[in-house]
């Protein structure tokens, strides 16, 4: 059932997705640059060791358009990526903490060597300028103290995730390693 209701929801919620990031990628022009020299290619994004009890990650392949955007690819993925980002998700609660605290997860990279380092210096360099777009939604006026209050909360959630996420290394570090670890014994 779970597999159905993902395949419902994929599709809406990857076009989501791209849609934020072609916004993203056309607010800086050297990014939509980079990336048009790479037109026709496709990249995708590999979730390793993603839990079977959770729902099945939708296939996470772009194509890159002569435009320097991303196009996704759909449910049926692609084949042969030109680039492969593999990410590991064996963990996925961890990998939020991290990704919401500002950290970068681990990737390894199969594929088109200069690909990857276009798609690296993206990584590094494009950021959303999230005030400029409360501006436009909002007004001059108001989109400064908006954007203050959405950098606090944020600040203060990374904050807190990263204090969740140092907890939580340590209790998993400190707990035995018991068949039953986690759960309280058995009757008897």
């Amino acid at each position: 059932m779970l597999h159905a209701v993902t395949e419902l929801l994929a599709p809406a919620a990857m076009d989501r997705l791209t849609l934020v990031l072609n916004h993203v990628l056309r607010s800086e022009p050297q990014a939509t640059a980079r990336l048009s020299a790479h037109a026709g290619a496709s990249v995708a994004l590999v979730a390793e060791g993603w839990p079977a009890l959770l729902p099945p990650v939708p296939p996470m392949a772009f194509r890159i358009t002569p435009a320097g955007l991303l196009e996704w690819c759909g449910l049926a993925g692609v084949d042969k990526p030109d680039l492969r980002l593999h990410l590991n998700a064996a963990d996925p609660a961890r990998l939020a903490v991290q990704m919401l605290s500002g950290e970068t997860p681990a990737v390894r990279v199969e594929g088109d060597a200069r690909l990857a380092t276009d798609i690296g210096w993206l990584l590094d360099n494009l950021r959303w300028d999230v005030e400029a777009d409360l501006e436009r939604l909002f007004g001059a006026a108001a989109a400064p103290s908006i954007y203050r209050l959405g950098a606090g909360v944020a600040g203060g959630l990374r904050v807190a995730l990263r204090g969740v996420g140092a907890f939580a290394a340590q209790v998993s570090k400190a707990a035995p390693a018991a068949p039953n670890a986690g759960f309280p014994p058995g009757p008897r």
